[in-house]
């Protein structure tokens, strides 16, 4: 039963995605062997005029629960491929990340329909990957057909929040993923957990021996970038390297990004110092 709060909640939330309330931020994913940006993931926003910012784990469920899911994903979809657009006339060419729920893989021409918003506006399929949670990997090994479609069309496909779910690796075998993203909780921890940083590394060999990328999310200390790098991740996504920007930030945050990842794998040895640098991705 849906309580008065969530339903004042739904109600703020469909008026805000019929009329264009909703907004999106990028977070840059740089490639951990020279620091170049890769690819960038879009991160729905929605900032109400009586209840604040809304984060995505209260209004995603209720999309779902409530047939509005559909419509999340086409907007985000547009706008992402949209933005790309810009970037590139911009001279950056980059790869789109976009999170889309298992639910829209419940209809069979899903990928038709997202190859076909590539193709009206011309992004080439192979600079969008989607992402999926691994708490939702237990029904899509039931849309293997539906994931695979995506694969031909040349669209990548992400696992997000791997190590905290319960997917069998036989599952993560079969399934046509590119890219393994591996949890913040772990990457986090690595540094003074044993445990995590055993886990950080089965990760990393796992998908490289599965032949998928590995990307670490949540990285925001040079202690944890030196390690990722020494464990042999490919990708990294987090405060240390950006936080979530408005589609105008990222060609400005390219070229200074640039300028200072060699502070980044080569950080200072004096404290004060070493804390500004990492305090830089913050502003």
């Amino acid at each position: 039963m849906t309580s008065p709060a969530d339903i004042k909640l739904l109600d703020g939330f469909e008026r805000a995605l019929l009329n264009g309330r909703l907004t999106m931020v990028y977070q840059p994913k740089v490639a951990l062997a020279d620091g170049q940006l890769i690819r960038v993931e879009a991160l729905v926003r929605w900032d109400d005029p009586a209840m604040g910012p809304v984060a995505p784990s209260r209004f995603v469920p209720l999309a779902e629960r409530h047939g509005l899911i559909d419509q999340l994903t086409q907007w985000g979809l547009r706008t992402t491929l949209r933005q790309w657009l810009t970037w590139r006339a911009q001279g950056l060419d980059t790869t789109i990340a976009f999170n889309i729920s298992a639910l829209s893989l419940q209809h069979l021409d899903f990928p038709d329909l997202v190859e076909r918003m590539c193709r009206a506006l011309d992004v080439p399929t192979d600079r969008l990957v989607l992402e999926l949670t691994e708490g939702a990997t237990q029904p899509l090994i039931k849309l293997m057909d539906t994931l695979t479609r995506f694969r031909i069309k040349g669209i990548g496909l992400a696992i997000d929040d791997f190590g905290t779910g319960y997917s069998s690796l036989m599952q993560l075998r079969q399934l046509p993923f590119t890219d393994v993203k591996i949890d913040r909780l772990f990457v986090s921890d690595m540094c003074r957990s044993n445990d995590s940083l055993v886990i950080v590394k089965a990760i990393i060999d796992l998908a490289h021996g599965l032949g998928l990328t590995a990307t670490a999310e949540g990285v925001e200390t040079a202690e944890q970038l030196a390690l990722l790098r020494e464990l042999g991740c490919d990708t990294a996504q987090g405060f240390l390297i950006a936080q979530p920007l408005v589609p105008g930030e990222l060609v400005g945050w390219n070229s200074r990004h640039k300028r200072r990842w060699k502070m980044l794998v080569n950080p200072p040895a004096d404290q004060q110092l070493r804390r500004r640098v990492e305090a830089d991705a913050l502003r």
